[in-house]
This record gives structure tokens, C-alpha cells and sequence, in this order.
């Protein structure tokens, strides 16, 4: 890894100092390896018992002790046969087997102080431990040796380090808003979905009732937006025959991901992408270059085999539902098309408060198919496309799918964090496999071009990112209660449900509180739920048919008549802000 910054150098020298700390602290734990990344660091060890809290803090005061000593931090060389004799005689079983893996004749070495901790490191490195000024410990996490499940599982010690102190607090700052909007919290708090892993597995979503309805709100709008701009709905199966995903290439470079089970000495396989079943749609009949392109347009619920070492609530799961579309096109109609598909992911996804993003161009990985020649059409169009709408991007060399290159969309949440969301792929290898065609001026057979797109990239990752983004309060045109009536007392409920029913006619989704408890309970806990909208109904509103009115979080909008109201609410909605 290319520690060329002084930020990556700093971190990375933080976590040699963090893995000499726990060495010094417990002499039989096995280091494993401990790299720079995004914010921090870790480190990987092999230890008996887990690391707790009360261990997290023994190691930050190790830490400051060797920072404040001010060692130096001293790269030298040593043979592979030499360092392999002196990493074994340590009991150091992870660096030896490191070192077998290194072709080079000699190996780096990195030395803290006078020989105190000695680490199999290419580095760079700062010049001293005095350098860093501003570190945290922030958790611990399994972590499999080298990421193979079969490997033992090590104990992985995650930490942040910064130049200045102000920089870290900004941070562990940001860390504390993000627990705070942790869509498993939420979607727990609001009773929205839950993973029942115990009972029934892990990374399979049950939505309740106003996730459900949440869930509905998000499928409506994008199918309808999606019929607006001349997309045809389908639905397919959700497992079809395993030849079919031979003809596919996904048996050949996915089989891993993918679920197989026998029907009647046949095999098949559940289906983890709807491209397939949109082919054998298309080629159920004979199709002129005067219909192209053609778009198929499915919410189609997929099942991939994910490591359960990375199922995180629903940013990643083993079944989900993809807004899946594919357009047949011809060569001439790729740019174009291609051009449309961004401007349909930029309003859905304006509309539900994603403004920032960031583009991603990735091109032919070393495992393909298809012929060469189409792959560079296929990237040139995505290019010429990204140009042509002034859209800045960056090239990620060797990332596209299998099949073709792509254009990924990552949407940049309220903390400013990133998220992988809208993709579009240029694929002129699957036309091929199935054998796909259309009619063209000359009445011959020509082969169309398939771009796969989706939009939310999955409803569940959406869903999650989401709830992310605006911690729960969801705009009122998605939330899934948009208002609370309060009746104050008894006398109060004929009004309140004529405002209730009135509001439903209108479109809203109004809820009811008459329980017998105080008006400030009763607010508080719609507050919680993070309704927005609490009209409540007493006396004085009784007598003058309206409504006293609180806005999300706490305003007081004072009172009003129902049908102002109504424009007002109505007028949110329309404008989804």
C-alpha cells in the first residue's frame, strides 16, 4: 500500500505504536498486519480472550507513553531466510507466513527505539513517535486472516489518528452523529424492519407495517416515473435453470455468490440479477430497428451468498430488491441513452434529498468476457456521455463487471459520507451469449447493444442510506405517518376523526392518539416517531372547527382551518421538499 501522505504515514506509524503497546501489555499475542485507511487505522491480532473496553483504555495509556518518549521510528533491511528465523523464534506465525508471500530477496524491517518492537513493514513512516499528536481508539471487530473464512479470526482494533487534536474531536464528532443516525437503530426505534437472524437467518429483511408502507411510497414513484419515460414493466421468476446462467457467464465467475438446488435431477439456481429474464423476454419475438430502444423495467427481489463477517442491517444483505432496468439499443443509441439514464438518476434521487455526488468510470477488469473491440466501444460511449453532460468523473481502472464497463454513482449523505448507489454497464457481451437481435434497415439480422441500470441500486441499500441521511425525519411526501391527531379529551374525538378522515380523503396518512394520557406525553412520543405533523384538538379548536398545528421539531405553527392546512401539507408533498 502507497503510504505517500503524511496523514496516511502518521496513521500508519499509530498503529505500530498501538501494536507495540499490546505486546508489551500481553507478550504472547500474535500481530497479524495493521495498515492505513480511510480516517484511522487498524490493526489485526491473534489473541485468546476478546480485547474490552477497560483493555482498549490499558492500550491508549501504553500508546501515549512510547509517543511521549519520542523514539524513533528506524527502517533497515535483513535477508528473507533471517528475518523468516527471527519472526519464528518471536512465535510470530502471521509475519512468517507474510514474509513466504514476498518475492524479493530481502524484506524491510521497521524498528522502534533501541530494538523495543520490531514490525515486518515497507513503511514510510514518520521520524519518531513524538510526531503523533492526536490519536483514539474507537472498537474492536473480527476479522478473518486474509479475509478467508477458513483462516483463523483474528481481533481487529480499529483507531483514528489526526495531526491536531481539534481535527480528531471534529471527527469523533462526526463518528457520534453517525451512531446517532445508524439505520438499525432507527429502523428499530420507528418499528420500520428487522433482520430476525436467530429465527429465521441473517441478511433477510422482514419490513413491519410502516417500513412496508415506506417501501410501497419508494416502488410507486420510481415505477411511475420509470412508465413516464417509456420503460415497459415485467416481472420474472425468482429462480430459473442453472444452463441459463451458464449462457450468462455467472456460473463461471459468480457461482460463489449464488444459490443452487436440484428440481427433478435438474439444477437451478436462484436468481442474484433479473439480466437473464429480461433477455429471454426480449427475445420472445421478432423486433425492428424502428422499436429500439426498448427499455424492461423490474423491481425484481434477488438472493446473493454474502460472508456473514459483512452483513451490515440492510447496506448488506443476502436477499434484496433491485430497481432493475435493461435498454436494447443500437451502437448510435448507447451515448444517448446512456445520457438519459443519468438525468432519471439525478431527479429520483433529488427528490428523496440526494444533491452531491460523485461519478465513477470503471473500465475492463482482468476477468471478462466478450471481445475486445466491443469493450472499448462500449467505454468510449459511457465517456463520450459523462463529456457531453459536462459531468466531472474519475476513472476506476479494472473495477467494471465482468461483462462491460460502468458508471457508478456515489450520493454524499448529510455527514458528507459516500455512499454506492446508481449504476449504469454497457454490455455487448450478453446479446451475444443469448443471441440476441433486431431487424435493421437492410433486413438483416443485427445485434443491439444491453445497458443494465439501476437506479436506487437496491431498495434496501437506498432504504438504509436513506434513513441515514435524514435520521428518520423523513420529508413529509415519504414519511410513513405524515400527521398525528391529538384529541385532548373524550368530548373532542367526533372532531378529531372528521379532521382524520378529511386528511385521508386528501391523500394523507393521519394516526389518532385519544389514549387517556397527558398532552405532553402523548406530543413527546409522536416526537419520537418523528411524525411531522401533530394537530391537536381541545376546547377552543373544537369551537372554531380548526386545528392547532406543530411542525417537526418543535414549531408551533399556531392554529389554522383544516383546508389551510390541507394546501399547505398538500403543497409539501407536490414540491417533496
Amino acid at each position: 500500500m502507497d503510504y505517500s501522505s503524511d496523514i496516511d504515514k502518521l496513521r500508519h506509524s499509530c498503529a505500530h505504536v498501538m501494536a507495540q503497546a499490546v505486546k508489551q501489555i500481553w507478550p504472547d499475542v500474535k500481530v497479524a498486519i495493521g495498515p492505513a485507511i480511510d480516517n484511522g487505522f487498524y490493526y489485526d491480532f491473534d489473541k485468546k480472550d476478546p480485547f474490552s473496553d477497560q483493555d482498549l483504555a490499558q492500550i491508549t495509556k501504553a500508546m501515549q507513553k512510547i509517543i511521549n518518549r519520542n523514539l524513533p521510528l528506524i527502517q533497515t533491511s535483513m535477508d528473507k531466510k533471517s528475518a523468516t528465523e527471527f519472526f519464528r523464534q518471536q512465535g510470530e506465525t502471521y509475519k512468517v507466513e507474510l514474509i513466504s508471500g514476498i518475492p524479493d530477496e530481502n524484506v524491510s524491517i521497521f524498528t522502534t527505539g533501541d530494538g523495543e518492537f520490531q514490525d515486518l513493514c515497507k513503511g514510510p513512516h514518520v521520524a519518531s513517535t513524538g510526531e503523533i499528536k492526536a490519536f483514539k481508539l474507537l472498537s474492536v471487530a473480527g476479522a478473518y486472516w486474509r479475509g478467508d473464512e477458513n483462516n483463523a479470526m483474528l481481533q481487529r482494533i480499529y483507531g483514528t489518528c489526526f495531526p491536531t487534536k481539534e481535527a480528531q474531536d471534529q471527527y469523533v464528532k462526526l463518528l457520534e452523529e453517525a451512531e446517532k443516525r445508524d439505520h438499525r437503530k432507527i429502523g428499530s426505534d420507528l418499528d420500520l424492519f428487522r433482520i430476525y437472524h436467530e429465527e429465521a437467518g441473517a441478511g433477510l429483511v422482514f419490513y413491519h407495517p410502516k417500513g412496508a408502507l415506506m417501501r410501497k411510497i419508494l416502488e410507486d414513484y420510481t415505477k411511475d416515473l420509470h412508465l413516464k419515460r417509456g420503460y415497459d414493466l415485467v416481472q420474472t421468476p425468482n429462480f430459473l435453470r442453472g444452463k441459463l446462467w451458464e449462457i450468462s457467464g455467472h456460473a463461471e465467475h459468480y457461482r460463489e455468490n449464488m444459490y443452487y438446488f436440484e428440481i427433478d435431477g435438474e439444477e437451478y439456481a436462484v436468481k442474484p440479477m433479473n439480466c437473464p429474464g429480461h433477455m429471454l423476454i426480449y427475445k420472445s419475438k421478432l423486433h425492428s430497428y424502428r422499436e429500439l430502444p426498448i427499455k424492461l423495467f423490474e423491481l425484481g427481489t434477488v438472493y446473493r451468498y454474502e460472508k456473514a463477517g459483512v452483513l451490515h442491517g440492510l447496506l448488506r444483505v443476502r436477499g434484496f430488491t433491485q430497481d432493475d432496468g435493461h435498454i436494447f439499443c443500437r451502437r448510435e443509441q448507447v451515448q444517448v441513452e446512456v445520457e438519459k439514464v443519468l438525468d432519471l438518476a439525478f431527479e429520483i434521487l433529488g427528490a428523496f434529498g440526494f444533491k452531491d455526488y460523485e461519478i465513477e468510470l470503471s473500465t475492463q477488469p482482468k476477468k471478462f468476457i466478450g471481445k475486445q473491440e466491443d469493450w472499448d466501444l462500449a467505454t468510449d460511449g459511457l465517456k463520450k456521455a459523462l463529456e457531453h453532460k459536462g459531468i466531472s468523473y474519475q476513472v476506476n481502472e479494472g473495477d467494471g463487471a465482468f461483462y462491460g464497463p460502468k458508471i457508478d454513482l456515489k450520493l454524499k449523505d448529510a455527514l458528507g459520507r459516500k455512499w454506492q448507489c446508481s449504476t449504469v454497464q454497457c454490455d455487448f457481451a450478453l446479446p451475444e451469449r443469448f443471441d440476441l437481435s433486431f431487424v435493421n434497415e437492410q433486413g438483416q439480422a443485427e445485434r443491439p447493444i444491453m445497458l443494465h441500470r439501476a437506479l436506487f441500486g437496491s431498495v434496501e441499500r437506498f432504504f438504509g442510506t436513506l434513513i441515514e441521511h435524514h435520521a428518520g425525519n423523513f420529508p413529509l411526501w415519504i414519511s410513513p405517518v405524515q400527521v398525528m391527531v391529538i384529541s385532548l379529551r373524550p368530548e373532542h374525538d367526533v372532531f378529531a376523526q372528521e379532521v382524520c378522515e378529511k386528511l385521508r380523503v386528501d391523500g394523507l396518512r393521519v394516526n389518532m392518539d385519544a389514549r387517556n394520557e397527558s398532552l405532553g406525553k402523548r406530543i413527546r412520543e409522536a416526537r419520537l416517531q418523528r411524525t411531522p405533523y401533530i394537530l391537536v384538538i381541545g376546547d377552543k379548536e373544537l369551537a372554531s372547527k380548526t386545528v392547532a398545528v406543530r411542525k417537526r421539531p418543535e414549531t408551533d405553527m399556531g392554529t389554522m382551518s383544516v383546508e389551510q392546512f390541507l394546501g399547505m401539507a398538500c403543497k409539501e408533498i407536490v414540491d417533496k421538499v
